[in-house]
């Protein structure tokens, strides 16, 4: 077999044995000849059937034994690109290099993301690959270079417009003259002359750029938009000169109109996509570019970039807070609508997290820097939409397909139909006979050569895949920007897709639908025991817990003046409660199942937790010794819109389900609370994954709402996994989905946002194949006009990319935010 070699770079090993695991899963992968690893450089040597084996099984297997391959992930601005078509060759290009495990190119950015394996392939090889196929990779640009950038290309397509029509509008208005009169002015052969001289202009000055890109892509055996363009236009002009010398219409000045009206639907185009892809401006423009600090007991201002972790910020009222940080002095309001979409602002106090960009809005604050440049929220905002715009929904895969042989289809039907018309022109001049009655730009008493090239030259013009191209991209594009305007984060397009066909949403109890902040409720002592004894001896255990419902405990005692004492041999039994040796004593504080490990009969206060847990409590039996000593119930309040949000996602026809380690008798008090359709009750950490499980076994696509980070496992589990939490600490890289904002309001606006979406994706796509399936067929038999056929093919283009900005007009908050507003 022919056999290729690649050296992995591999993350975690930390013995030899580590390298006997590697060995095993990388020699286990079908295909894969020989794996050797080197503990020493942390790297695996690999030789593998590049037709049996890719690149990104390797990566998994290594994944799967519980190890890491180093992957990059960067993202390319590349100039050239014109069309579906290209963004098939350039994706082409760069998947076919060794260790790219997978290359996205958005048409509407014009960036491609690739994800590579450093040291085996990098930006060189991707430069060198975009260029074989006739493109550039620009370097980078980031900040106000990038905005500078975008506006470049919009006055350059302006411009472009403009110049054309100069030349394009007296060759219309002397057209007209010749329609209205019947005579060209002054005579036939300066007619046919200047339309040749006003037309080059138009094609060869501000439209070459459309000629070298053609040029470029037959070169490297491609076939693009610009292509199709190239070749009815330059039919159209050889018309020109061959009128001066043979019995042919000119439709030199028609070449002229042609190339007018593509470069002004490559002026709207551009437009358009820049207000596409105003969420990236809009975040980049968020960030403070200088910020205040202490040095020495003196503010000293300085630009953002020298902002160090450490550095104590003053920030007055009405500025931006440089980065993020934590308040060390001072008490304000500030609005964080930009990162939650929140709009009433939130008080800070020495020792709360701030997000860096947000609005200081009344008193002074000094606030230490935590996190710097690439690691701050805002940062991590911009990577996550980009990811988003870079990525791909399964349904455009098809589109894909269908545009990869777009062009050369569309090449091969017009020359079909010119020989068609050349061949057999009596069988489709009927049709122009017929319509030449309500359709004025159809004459079928032309040469049969002529009405051969109007024929084919509207089947080039009007079958240009742009249309296909910009479906998906442009309407992802507004979609992730609109969604990190209010709080929601989306890592993949897939996940859009995923999440508007969710049948049921799986939400972890504590910190999701409650607060995580529970508090002791009731005290119930038994056994001769007192309440303050009973408390006293629980908390005691629980200051070695970790759990929020023990620390919750341990506050109630420390609240009722408690001292608590010191432990020993304390112990954390997972999913079921705490033991220790208190004062000699073995105390245990837990579930019904740790009293009944240990030999405990629960019994006795079976009618106490029965009331409680109906009282959606969570009720905590405590034991001295063998002896039952009493019940400590402790409660988890609501987020304030749990019950709201819970109701909507319903009425949506979404299933909600709890996921709790609680009883069930107490699990199914708190869903009656809120509303909820299904409860997964006294399921251990471990057993989450099982649970979702099962879960999709059952009813088929299943989303699960965490923390993203005890819940990580089931998150990647779930067909979409939503990772909610507050303020920096946000763990985004461990969910498909991530709520900024710490109640569910995020949820409802994320699957409101993920169907509004898919909608324009599929109205972009329906558009763009209803035009091409009704227009090529028009063109073939003649009831088309070229220049007519280059409008339809802009408005088509125009007509997606409007149509999802009219994204931006639809409401994704909740219908109770709106009602209380």
């Amino acid at each position: 077999m022919a056999t290729n070699k690649i050296v992995l770079p591999v993350q975690g090993m930390t013995c030899a044995s580590c390298v006997t695991t590697v060995e095993r899963a990388l020699n286990g992968v079908p295909g894969v000849a020989n794996a050797t690893v080197n503990f020493a450089t942390e790297k695996a040597t690999v030789v593998y059937d590049p037709s049996v084996t890719r690149l990104s099984e390797l990566a998994s297997s290594v994944g799967e034994a519980g190890y890491q391959v180093i992957v990059e992930r960067v993202t390319l601005p590349i100039r050239g690109m014109t069309c579906a078509s290209c963004v098939s060759h350039v994706e082409g290009a760069l998947k076919g290099l060794e260790g790219v495990l997978s290359a996205n190119v958005n048409l509407a950015t014009e960036k491609a993301t690739v994800e590579y394996l450093p040291g085996v392939v990098g930006p060189g090889e991707f430069k060198r690959a975009v260029a074989g196929v006739g493109y550039e990779v620009l370097e980078p640009e980031v900040g106000e270079e990038e905005v500078d950038e975008e506006e470049r290309k919009m006055s350059q397509a302006r411009q472009r417009m403009m110049v054309a029509w100069g030349f394009t509008i007296p060759i219309i208005f002397w057209m007209l003259y010749e329609m209205f009169t019947g005579t060209a002015w002054p005579n036939r052969a300066v007619f046919d002359l200047g339309m040749i001289v006003l037309a080059l202009p138009v094609l060869f000055w501000v439209g070459r750029h459309t000629y070298r890109s053609a040029w470029s892509s037959l070169t490297h055996g491609t076939a693009n938009m610009d292509v199709l363009i190239s070749m009815g236009t330059g039919v159209s002009l050889l018309t020109g000169p061959a009128a001066l010398f043979a019995p042919v219409a000119n439709y030199a000045g028609v070449a002229a109109m042609i190339m007018a009206f593509h470069l002004t639907g490559r002026y709207v185009e551009a437009t358009a996509k820049g207000r596409a892809s105003q969420a990236i401006k809009k975040l980049l423009e968020l960030g403070a570019k200088t910020a205040r600090i202490l040095v020495d007991g003196e503010e000293r201002e300085v630009p953002i970039e020298e902002v160090q972790v450490g550095d104590i910020m003053i920030v007055r009222p009405g500025e931006k807070i440089p980065t993020d940080g934590v308040v060390i002095e001072g008490e304000s309001a500030v609005d964080e609508s930009m990162a939650t979409g929140e709009s009433m602002p939130v008080n800070k106090r020495p020792g709360d997290e701030a997000i860096g960009a947000t609005v200081n809005q009344e008193g002074l604050l000094k606030i230490e820097a935590t996190k710097i440049g690439r690691d701050t929220f805002l940062s991590q905002v911009i990577k996550l939409v980009e990811e988003c715009q870079g990525s791909k929904v399964p349904i455009q895969e098809f589109a894909d397909r269908v545009t990869s042989r777009f062009v050369p289809t569309v090449i091969g039907i017009a020359l079909l139909t010119l020989a068609i018309w050349l061949l057999f022109p009596n069988v489709l001049r009927p049709v122009g006979l017929w319509a030449q009655a309500f359709l004025p730009w159809v004459d079928p008493n032309l040469g049969a050569l002529t009405l051969a090239m109007v024929a084919t030259v509207s089947v080039l013009v009007i079958a240009c895949p742009c249309a296909l191209g910009l479906a998906t991209p442009t309407a992802l594009m507004v979609g992730s920007g609109l969604g990190a305007e209010n709080g929601v984060l989306i890592r993949h397009g897939e996940a859009i897709q995923t999440l508007k066909d969710v049948h049921t949403i799986v939400l972890d109890k504590t910190g999701t639908i409650t607060k995580g902040k529970p508090e002791v409720t009731d005290v119930v002592s038994a056994n001769g025991s007192d309440e303050e004894t009973l408390l006293h001896l629980a908390a005691s255990v629980e200051v070695g817990s970790e759990h929020p419902l023990g620390q919750a405990i341990v506050r109630g005692a420390e609240e009722r003046g408690l001292s608590l004492a010191k432990i020993k041999e304390f112990q954390a039994i997972r999913g079921k409660g705490v033991k220790a040796r208190v004062n000699g004593t073995q105390i245990l504080v837990g579930s019904r199942r740790l009293m009944a490990e240990a030999g405990i009969d629960p019994t006795p206060l079976e009618e106490e937790l029965r009331r409680l847990e109906e009282e959606a409590k969570t009720a905590m039996l405590v034991a001295r010794d063998s002896t039952l000593v009493g019940v400590v119930a402790v409660a988890d309040t609501l987020k304030e819109d749990s019950i709201a949000a819970i109701r909507e996602l319903e009425g949506m026809g979404i299933e909600t389900a709890m996921l709790t380690g609680d009883n069930q008798r107490t699990a199914e008090a708190i869903a009656k609370v809120v509303g909820m359709s299904r409860v997964l009750a006294e399921v251990l950490p471990d057993g989450k994954v099982v649970e979702i499980q099962r879960l999709q076994e059952e009813v088929g696509t299943v989303a699960m709402v965490g923390d993203g980070i005890n819940d990580a496992p089931a998150l990647t589990q779930a067909n979409v996994g939503i990772a909610i939490g507050t303020g920096t600490d946000i763990t985004i890289e461990a969910s498909d989905v991530t709520l900024v904002r710490g109640d569910l309001s995020g949820l409802v606006t994320a699957v409101k946002l993920s169907r509004a979406t898919f909608t324009k994706i599929k109205q972009n796509l329906f558009w763009a194949f209803f035009y091409n399936t009704v227009m090529i067929p028009l063109a073939i038999v003649g009831l088309m006009h070229p220049v007519l056929a280059e409008i339809a093919m802009a408005i088509s283009s125009v007509s997606v990319v409007s149509n999802s900005n009219l994204l931006r007009r639809v409401n994704i908050r909740p219908d109770y935010e709106r009602a209380q507003l």
